[in-house]
């Protein structure tokens, strides 16, 4: 069953996400060449922290970190650690806070210092499926409308959208019902109701849709070993239009 809010509850996760994107600010400060993505980590947990929030992936089904810091091929959940960013590599970093027991959860992705044409026009073109998707979510569009969306707008400029990855529905837990995946027909599934609230996330492969985990069983990575891309927002469904809150 998929929830509605009441209005104090998307007050909730408003603050929720104020604190999540403040924390990418604090990311965005740092992150070049010559940065570990452990340190990334660290400074996202304190910064968390001091704004009295709680990092919603540590201790998740045993996740080890607050954040996943996925690099070049990697798609998501990459364990942040000693691996140094070095100039060219693109990165996912996806974080959730928990502030009084509701949920917010974002991806954003950077270029470290230059990077490829490729590489760019992966990003760009990733956001760009994120911000089409966001725009189905109306009251009255059916869910299978944002998938059709990002499905759509990926595979005209080439790229091929993970199938076994979905976004969700948050609130009082990270992931909650409706399962929203990045493909399919328009005008199937659910409607589309006020006080919903998504979690929309494409992930493009500018190779092969096909994904693997790694042996540290978190780390997924393209079958292929090309570039992947990922963002995400917190979308509340209004009466008009999308409210991102993680923005």
């Amino acid at each position: 069953m998929i929830k509605i809010k009441k209005e104090f509850e998307i007050e909730q996760m408003r603050r929720s996400a104020r604190i999540l994107h403040d924390t990418f600010s604090e990311i965005s400060r740092i992150i070049g060449p010559g940065v570990t993505t452990g340190e990334l980590d660290r400074v996202a947990e304190e910064f968390i922290l001091a704004r009295g929030g709680k990092p919603a992936f540590k201790g998740y089904q045993g996740y080890p970190a607050t954040i996943c810091a996925s690099v070049n091929e990697e798609v998501v959940h990459g364990i942040p650690g000693e691996r140094i960013l070095r100039e060219g590599d693109i990165v996912g970093i996806d974080m959730g806070v928990i502030n009084d027991g509701y949920y917010s959860d974002a991806t954003r992705s950077y270029a470290i210092g230059e990077v490829s044409d490729e590489a760019e026009r992966l990003l760009t073109t990733t956001m760009k499926a994120l911000d089409l998707g966001i725009d189905k979510v109306r009251e009255g569009n059916h869910l299978s409308d944002i998938s059709h969306a990002i499905q759509k707008f990926s595979e005209e400029n080439g790229y091929e959208v993970v199938r076994s990855l979905v976004g969700h529905g948050i609130g009082v837990e990270l992931h909650e019902e409706p399962q929203i995946p990045n493909f399919g027909p328009p005008g199937k599934g659910p409607v589309i109701k006020r006080g919903m609230v998504f979690a929309i996330e494409p992930m493009l492969n500018a190779g092969t849709r096909d994904v693997v985990t790694r042996n540290d069983r978190w780390t997924t990575v393209t079958r292929d070993g090309n570039l992947s891309c990922h963002f995400e927002d917190t979308v509340a469904v209004t009466d008009g239009e999308p409210e991102i809150l993680t923005r």
